[in-house]
């Protein structure tokens, strides 16, 4: 049986049973959808996916882009893949109906992008990536901005990229030094980027590149920093001419290697225009939309490369025959699949936990992503606001580090097939590791839950959290799920040390609050992974079917074996175990 990339069920189940996406379609901005739409939009998405997308995955790790006389070239399959997409409605599937877009509830769109990332990740990323630059210029662009390049981007004729990173800066990026000096209606760019992931191909006529610089005269820090649309041609006169932005290197990747990851340079000869999109100085606070939206498409991401790597190991551990059951010691009984195994089950079982775990909480983000913004009173769309900060660096990060461990153990099941190249579980592991890196660090998103989302108005995210968890709690009681009660014990002490944590903040002592910020993710993380399988078992128990006996067993297992940890980590956080925070530089050698 071919690898399904992501369970039909699982996804059904999710966006119908638990998300109740069709409760969306009750809001004025999505009242001309239904399941009706809802259902060949998916199977859309899954054709492409299964037939388009992931006979190429291979030949694209196999053959990366080619840098030749300062362009880059890639996979020559990308170009279909690239149609495809477009022709499918991907790049403005959420967006409003007077951009061309379908109108899509996010809900609807995530989970149903999360086959096309399963197929191939890197082809999925120029999309991804060109519906996140338009959004930026559809929001904060003047309308001349957006003349000149909406349609073009969401209409697939232009691609975008997001060009933050500079080599000298990394991930600070109030150390950012390109600079625009303005020229009329526009600014000459000058500057240096890297780490820019499909900032030059031969698939589409042009590139538009949002970019932070500062405009001369900026003050230091973000406080200076401002964003511009540079195309890497510009239109003068009807035609495109060259707009002096050039591919300085290539960046050979271990992963994700059909999208080429380039370092640029704008203006090397001063003739590098762009246009300035949104307020001047307030480049990165226009920008943040784009990054929460990337954080959240890195979550899928990372839960789509566990989710293809857990069903190929599901398959091989069925059809694989090796040893006996325990206790069996007659050699000529015939060997056993290998799910017959208690620890090959433990693996399957905690790849499964971790997949749809993770697709679960990305779920329950992007519905509040949908009632923030279209619900019809204040109230719910200020709570799902809430609600949508907080869980977005859970729902980033998350996926991505135990999805990294899933990965592990999809190669782990494979035995020694698994450590080759001949074999695909090696592939999606490398791709996996960049997803706890690009986008912000594992580092930057602990810091960004506690230094800001869980304390932001006094704790109002945390309590509506709270909230939805004691609800789930007292669901899961009625239902006879007796491993609830491990979320209750977690969530007091989530509750607990935020509070201890919130208060020496207060009183100026960062780092008593953010020394073990790690460990407060991951003590977050699975507490809001356990809440989102309490809302899958709830829905789940009582019936008797494997599938729904299936989701009950994982969310035992997580809330039975990984829940618990939550004691442990908080006692870390309150405690501030100091060994890291102690230790001297020279006392790192070996």
């Amino acid at each position: 049986m071919a690898n399904p990339l992501v369970s039909d069920r699982f996804i059904e189940f999710l966006l119908f049973d638990v998300l109740d996406a069709e409760s969306l379609c009750q809001l004025p901005y999505f009242s001309d959808h239904s399941r009706a739409t809802f259902s060949p939009w998916l199977a859309a998405c899954r054709r492409v996916a299964r037939e388009v997308l992931w006979p190429t995955y291979k030949p694209m790790d196999d053959a990366p882009p080619r840098f030749e006389d300062g362009r880059v070239f890639v996979h020559p399959t990308m170009k279909q893949c690239w149609k495809e997409l477009v022709e499918l409605g991907v790049l403005s599937a959420s967006r409003p109906a007077e951009v061309g877009g379908q109108q899509l509830p996010l809900t609807v769109a995530t989970l149903s992008h999360a086959y096309l990332m399963a197929g191939n990740l890197s082809a999925y990323g120029y999309a991804g990536l060109t519906t996140g630059a338009a959004h930026l210029i559809e929001t904060f662009g003047s309308d001349a901005v957006k003349s000149m390049f909406l349609s073009a981007m969401y209409e697939g004729r232009w691609t975008g990229t997001m060009a933050l990173t500079e080599p000298q800066a990394g991930s600070s990026l109030a150390d950012v030094k390109s600079t625009a000096t303005p020229k009329g209606d526009r600014f000459l760019i000058k500057g240096s980027k890297i780490f820019i992931s499909g900032g030059d191909q031969d698939v589409t006529e042009n590139i538009v590149h949002l970019v932070l610089a500062r405009i001369d005269g900026a003050p230091a820090g973000t406080k200076g920093i401002s964003l511009f649309a540079v195309p890497k041609k510009r239109v003068e006169n009807g035609a495109l001419v060259d707009n002096d932005v050039t591919v300085a290197g290539v960046i050979h990747k271990i992963g994700w290697k059909g999208l080429p990851s380039l370092a640029l340079s704008f203006g090397d000869e001063g003739e590098c225009h762009g246009w300035l999109v949104g307020p001047a100085h307030q480049g990165l606070k226009c920008m943040f939309q784009m990054m929460n939206e990337a954080r959240l498409m890195v979550g899928v991401n990372a839960a789509a490369t566990a989710s293809v790597a857990f069903h190929e190991s599901l398959a091989y551990s069925r059809e694989r025959k090796q040893g006996r059951p325990l206790g069996v010691t007659d050699a000529t009984t015939p060997p056993v699949p290998l799910t017959e195994h208690p620890d090959a089950r433990r693996m399957l079982l905690r790849q499964k936990a971790i997949v749809e775990g993770s697709l679960a909480i990305i779920g329950l983000a992007a519905k509040f992503a949908d009632l923030s913004e279209h619900a019809t009173d204040d109230e719910t769309r200020a709570e799902s606001k809430l609600l949508l900060d907080l869980l977005t660096p859970i729902a980033k990060t998350f996926p991505a580090e135990k999805g990294f461990e899933a990965n592990a153990l999809s190669l782990q099941l494979h035995g020694g097939y698994g450590y080759s190249s001949e074999y695909l579980p090696e592939s999606w592991l490398r791709d996996q590791k960049l997803n706890t890196i690009h986008e912000g660090t594992t580092t930057i998103q602990g810091l960004d839950l506690l230094g800001r989302k869980v304390i932001a108005g006094g704790g109002a995210a945390l309590m509506a959290l709270e909230k939805r968890v004691r609800a789930s709690i007292a669901a899961a009681e009625s239902a006879g799920l007796s491993f609830s009660k491990t979320l209750s014990t977690a969530m007091d002490e989530l509750v607990r040390v935020t509070g201890t944590l919130g208060g020496r903040g207060a009183s100026g002592d960062v780092l008593g609050m953010l020394g073990h910020s790690a460990d407060f993710m991951e003590l977050a993380s699975t507490v809001a992974v356990g809440w989102a399988w309490l809302e899958l078992a709830v829905r789940a128990a009582g019936k008797a079917d494997d599938f729904s006996a299936g989701l009950v067993q994982a969310a035992k297992y997580w809330l039975n074996t990984e829940v618990p940890r939550a004691t442990h980590l908080a006692h870390l956080c309150e405690s501030n175990e100091s060994s890291y925070l102690e230790v001297k530089d020279s006392q790192l050698d070996g």
